[in-house]
């Protein structure tokens, strides 16, 4: 394509790179398998933090940071939480690096540290081990706190946004007095993350629970939301755990209840990461570029003007200018792009490419006839309007494109959601209409780990939503008594 963007009916992974580097919102780093987030990739993650952050205040929720480095012996202390991450981690061995002589510098030999330090790749751990300080009656609970933070999971194949070995998250840790507190607060957050993939992304998610193969290390149980792309895979998109009691015994964290009796503490935690970047990219763009709802786009209304001499500059940008006062008292953001360097051509590829939502053209015509002419970015429509009103119709109309890039997403997952009965109608589905595939399932580890060999299809969730359905389990033929949802994912 001109944009140097390939179709994604051609080839989706090389059409998801093309859109992240040419729209500058990251770009690979000198180091394997890390990438460099731009300022506009990074602008949107700040718009996403904002907002995470706010519902979580609103929910009781603080703030709090702890170190990157985790010594090592701290995850010899919960075993099935060190087995999940254990191939994945980056080790810190030496202290110190030195000259050898020769110009060159290498690790200083007498440098090694006495206990190796693990580079975070979740803060479990270290924030129980902290915990045992903090807590000692039940006056002390819940803890309600969350860290912004960089993990680094050493990953061996990764791409932009969706698996680098270094990426930013939020994680939340939470300290509750009974199990049913802390079940609260797992699925409280769930919720959370839901309204916010829904609400702010325009991503319709399923709210769901892992089966016991797929839930996150050391946890007892996990809530997920999944979410459908547009080629057909699904991305888990944020997850919330149940850890039970097993960090608290661990690291011997015990309270005093009301009762005067000593028990462990009931934990979660919850995360979500910059892969919401790649799912909002992935949800949906198209072969022109980014397609950003409105309500996180970095700009949201970008005023171009078309003009020959510097007096029709100077009466346009006299409008814009008033025009841009009330349209940041409303909240929106807008961007009035007066450069001579670039033509109006070029201004308009580069914002569509952009997935700027709307973008406002004004020449002297226009300003003659009192109109400006908007072009919408989910669309690709355009329309001729009286400059008369104009904030409140700008206004409206983000709100409409933030409501129909929702509608076609949940339309798509709609159309690729689909009911199977049989293991040959699963197979074939998978590879003619790729999609999420609502089939029975024998509810045995075994049965879910070769469909998952065989297909490379994992169960993404247990609906929390799922209708009671007696059924056949698609490859063994044993009851069921609900579907489950099927898909490959990323």
């Amino acid at each position: 394509m001109s944009k140097g963007v390939i179709s994604k009916d051609e080839d989706y992974s090389q059409w998801f790179n093309d859109l992240v580097i040419k729209s500058d919102m990251a770009e690979y780093s000198p180091v394997r398998g890390c990438m460099i987030i731009k300022p506009y990739g990074y602008s949107i993650w700040e718009k996403m933090q904002a907002v995470l952050d706010q519902m979580f205040k609103d929910t009781g929720h603080s703030n709090a940071y702890f170190p990157l480095f985790i010594p090592k012996s701290f995850f010899s202390k919960e075993a099935s939480h060190v087995d999940g991450f254990a191939k994945e981690c980056a080790v810190v061995t030496h202290y110190r690096l030195k000259n050898d002589g020769n110009g060159n510098i290498v690790v200083d030999e007498e440098a090694k540290l006495e206990e190796e330090l693990i580079v975070r790749p979740t803060s479990e751990t270290i924030i129980w081990n902290t915990y045992k300080g903090w807590i000692q009656s039940y006056r002390d609970l819940p803890i309600l706190v969350n860290q912004w933070a960089n993990v680094v999971r050493w990953e061996m194949r990764t791409r932009l946004f969706l698996r680098t070995s270094e990426f930013l998250w939020q994680e939340g840790h939470t300290a509750h007095a009974t199990s049913e507190e802390a079940i609260a607060e797992t699925e409280q957050m769930l919720e959370v993350y839901a309204n916010f993939a829904e609400n702010w992304m325009g991503l319709p998610v399923i709210k769901g629970r892992k089966t016991p193969n797929e839930r996150f290390a050391g946890a007892l149980d996990t809530y997920c939301i999944e979410a459908l792309m547009q080629d057909g895979k699904a991305l888990q998109a944020g997850t919330s755990h149940f850890l039970g009691q097993n960090f608290a015994k661990a690291f011997d964290v015990k309270f005093t209840g009301k009762d005067n009796k000593l028990d462990y503490v009931w934990a979660t935690s919850w995360g979500v990461s910059t892969r919401l970047i790649g799912a909002l990219i992935m949800a949906h763009s198209d072969d022109a570029g980014l397609v950003l709802p409105p309500k996180l786009a970095p700009i949201q209304v970008v005023v171009v003007p078309i003009y020959k001499h510097q007096e029709e500059l100077d009466n346009i940008s006299a409008y814009v200018a008033a025009l841009s006062k009330e349209l940041k008292v409303k909240g929106i953001s807008v961007k009035f792009d007066n450069r001579d360097t670039h033509r109006p051509g070029a201004k308009f590829a580069e914002y569509e490419l952009k997935g700027v939502p709307l973008r406002v053209a004004i020449g002297s015509r226009d300003m003659q006839n009192g109109t400006v002419e908007l072009a919408r970015r989910d669309t690709k429509t355009k329309e001729t309007v009286n400059q008369e009103g104009l904030a409140q119709h700008i206004e409206s109309l983000l709100e409409q494109i933030q409501n129909n890039i929702y509608k076609k997403a949940f339309d798509f997952r709609a159309a690729n959601t689909t009911e199977v009965d049989t293991y040959e109608e699963f197979k074939r589905m998978l590879d003619e209409q790729p999609g999420f595939l609502s089939a029975h399932w024998d509810g045995t580890p075994e049965t879910e780990q070769r469909i998952k060999d065989e297909t490379k299809a994992t169960i993404r969730c247990i609906p929390l939503d799922a209708k009671q359905e007696e059924g056949k389990c698609i490859l063994t033929g044993k009851p069921s008594t609900q579907r489950v949802l099927f898909a490959r994912a990323y």
